[in-house]
């Protein structure tokens, strides 16, 4: 994948508000708004730009407990790894989960109407599966940044 300076203003841009106009961004970045759907379009077809969210406010909607939970494996085998992904993908209480190193297999960022419903989650998600050794649940007290955004690399001038 190939980017430039060009580029990496757009997407700067656009993480800090994808609901830019081509022209706005185009404008911002020094191009027409022409060039700047191809480039988004390019940047978007090579899976540099993954996808374009909206963040939203877990109270806002009703899922005011959030908890970042640590989860170990019972062993780690590539099968056990990967149905433990698919499980992860599938459900709509685990917003972020990310397989990681250390002492947990995996760290989950999880929502819940209350206490209760993560009760329910646990028993289902995590009591019945028996590939799993543990689990450790921290709760947030207030989420401090939600960002997606990364900082963007200069390429090395030509």
């Amino acid at each position: 994948m190939h980017y430039d300076q060009i580029d990496v203003r757009i997407l700067e841009i656009v993480q800090k508000n994808n609901r830019l106009t081509s022209d706005v961004i185009g404008e911002m970045a020094g191009l027409s708004a022409t060039a700047c759907q191809r480039r988004l379009k390019r940047l978007r077809s090579e899976g540099i730009i993954e996808a374009d969210v909206s963040i939203v406010s877990p109270k806002s909607v009703g899922r005011s407990i959030q908890m970042l939970v640590l989860v170990s494996l019972e062993r780690e085998r590539s099968d056990i790894i990967d149905r433990f992904k698919k499980a992860i993908k599938s459900s709509a209480e685990v917003v972020n989960g990310f397989y990681v190193t250390g002492d947990a297999d995996f760290v989950l960022y999880i929502t819940a109407r209350s206490m209760e419903d993560y009760e329910q989650f646990t028993r289902r998600f995590f009591y019945e599966n028996p590939n799993i050794k543990g689990f450790k649940t921290m709760v947030i007290v207030d989420r401090v940044k939600a960002s997606f955004a990364i900082p963007v690399e200069h390429p090395p001038e030509e």
